[in-house]
């Protein structure tokens, strides 16, 4: 019996060329809508579907292929007699190949102003019903739904008249996979459309960037996946310039770094090293903006990720070209810039676009078992709505310092404190088990530099008592911001006013663990 091939695709890379190699293997082609028009101008022959089915397509194409004489030909096992008893006596021919992608759903909700009937139209119904048909016999049937794997199927095919076994198990698991994705898309625009906030079931879904060389660690595996609806603020959509493959470590890193200079509208350059800044600076200038974060912590800077959001200048390449640098992320390097930076073989360059800093979508973290999903800490504060609590009030420039601090100290691990003027941090205590052991760290390091006469102190959470208070007294520090909260808030108040200290309530807690 003459084999068949039934093809619809929505992208027609290769398609004319695949179709004329199957029609050598005396194949016959079974087409649909644009497809067989543009294999008809090709001058390949082809079948209609209406011939097969005997039914005319209808409804502005949303029926044509769901029909028992399309399914029962992708279905029916070939190794049943009483499927082929039923398929002969139905006057059904099987079909042995199946080459359909789908209508383009993700393309159609990306474009700026599409329209909810727009988007429905574009749900493909037919398409993943043969995909899925065709998938689930794959001991019989050949489905494809990549141009990529086009050769293959072609070289199998002239080697040995048939695919292998093998490859249709692998194509199958691929149409499963993309199917599974084409409805996650659709199940979350939905979902969205009606605002449900917490659904029964959560499909999320994501493209593979690039293989990792490993992970956290040599022994370990990784990969690095993107949103299917890409983020243009995101590593992920970040342009890679110069240099060596990103590593696991790094896009933690460099996600960590672009969501710190997203707080900042002056030109401001992030220096982090381990999910942590080192040095935070803003001026009216990126490279005096970078000499703040180098100087902030000239020591941790090196090896660390630099973000810059303004255009890389030469005299900004040239002062971070004197140290050894993992990452640069920026909105543009201009030419010299380039030339400079790129006289070292393995440093990152990377472009990111600064213009849509998207802060709505949710943010997940992996548990053994499950999955944690929250909004992002991107809410929108006023240091207006803040409360003086002490009887100090802060004075002007200390105001201006509070408000950098508490701009940066969300995004260090807790416990976390900050110590900043209202242009540079100067000290930064991380990730310590409890709060002073944090003061003392960022303490030690701004006395170290000779920077804390102006600083100010930030805490991403209340004192539980006054210790961390009494500490930074001692070592002069005169400002500080914290949620407030704690039982003990009037402990915290009263050590501040017996040290003459103007401290300020935010209401509002920034753990980042």
């Amino acid at each position: 019996m003459t084999k068949r091939a039934l093809i619809s695709v929505s992208d027609k890379t290769g398609i004319e060329a695949f179709a004329k190699e199957l029609l050598a293997q005396d194949i016959e082609i079974i087409s649909t809508g644009g497809t067989k028009k543009a294999l008809d101008d090709a001058g390949l022959a082809t079948i209609s579907i209406d011939e097969v089915t005997g039914f005319p397509e209808m409804m502005d194409g949303r029926v044509k292929t769901l029909h028992p004489k399309i399914h029962g030909g992708l279905l029916g096992r070939r190794d049943l007699e009483s499927h082929m008893q039923a398929m002969s006596e139905h006057d059904i021919q099987p079909i042995d190949f199946v080459v359909v992608n789908l209508y383009p759903f993700k393309e159609t909700i990306l474009k700026d102003g599409v329209t909810e009937e727009e988007a429905i139209e574009n749900i493909d119904i037919g398409g993943p019903s043969m995909l899925r048909s065709a998938a689930k016999n794959h001991a019989a049937v050949t489905v494809i739904v990549d141009p990529a794997d086009y050769t293959v199927v072609l070289e199998e095919l002239k080697a040995e008249g048939e695919t292998t076994l093998s490859t249709r198990k692998r194509l199958a698991a691929k149409v499963f996979r993309h199917t599974a994705a084409y409805d996650a898309l659709i199940a979350n625009y939905l979902t969205e459309l009606v605002d449900e906030q917490e659904p029964e079931k959560l499909t999320l879904t994501y493209d593979l960037k690039q293989p990792l060389r490993y992970g956290e660690n040599s022994h370990q595996e990784a990969s690095f996946y993107a949103d299917a609806l890409p983020k243009s603020y995101s590593i992920a959509s970040a342009k890679q310039l110069h240099g060596k493959e990103l590593s696991y470590n790094n896009i933690r890193d460099a996600d960590a770094a672009i969501r710190i200079a997203r707080e900042y509208t002056e030109p401001t350059v992030v220096a982090l090293k381990h999910m942590n800044p080192c040095g935070i600076g803003t001026a009216e200038t990126i490279a005096d903006a970078y000499d703040y974060a180098y100087e902030a912590d000239p020591v941790s800077i090196f090896g660390g990720i630099v973000v810059l959001n303004r255009p890389v200048d030469a005299a900004t390449a040239e002062k971070m070209h004197k140290i050894f640098l993992e990452i640069i992320i920026a909105p543009a390097f201009d030419q010299a810039a380039s030339d400079i930076l790129t006289k070292k073989k393995n440093i990152r360059l990377m472009t990111l676009d600064f213009v849509d800093l998207v802060t709505d979508q949710s943010e997940t973290a992996s548990v053994l078992g499950g999955l944690l999903v929250q909004s992002q800490d991107t809410i929108v504060e006023q240091s207006a709505d803040w409360q003086v609590v002490t009887k100090r009030q802060p004075t002007e420039t200390e105001a201006a310092a509070l408000e950098f601090a508490w701009r940066a100290v969300k995004h260090v691990k807790s416990n976390a404190i900050l110590l900043a003027t209202d242009h540079q941090t100067v000290g930064v205590g991380a990730g310590q088990m409890n709060r002073v052991g944090s003061v003392k760290i960022a303490v030690e390091q701004a006395e170290a530099a000779g920077k804390i006469e102006d600083a100010v102190l930030a805490s991403d959470a209340f004192f539980p008592m006054g210790d961390s208070v009494e500490y930074a007294a001692k070592h002069g520090i005169k400002a500080i911001v914290q949620p407030g909260g704690s039982i003990k808030d009037q402990e915290s108040i009263d050590m501040a006013d017996q040290y003459g200290i103007a401290m300020v309530f935010t209401n509002v807690r920034h753990f980042r663990h």
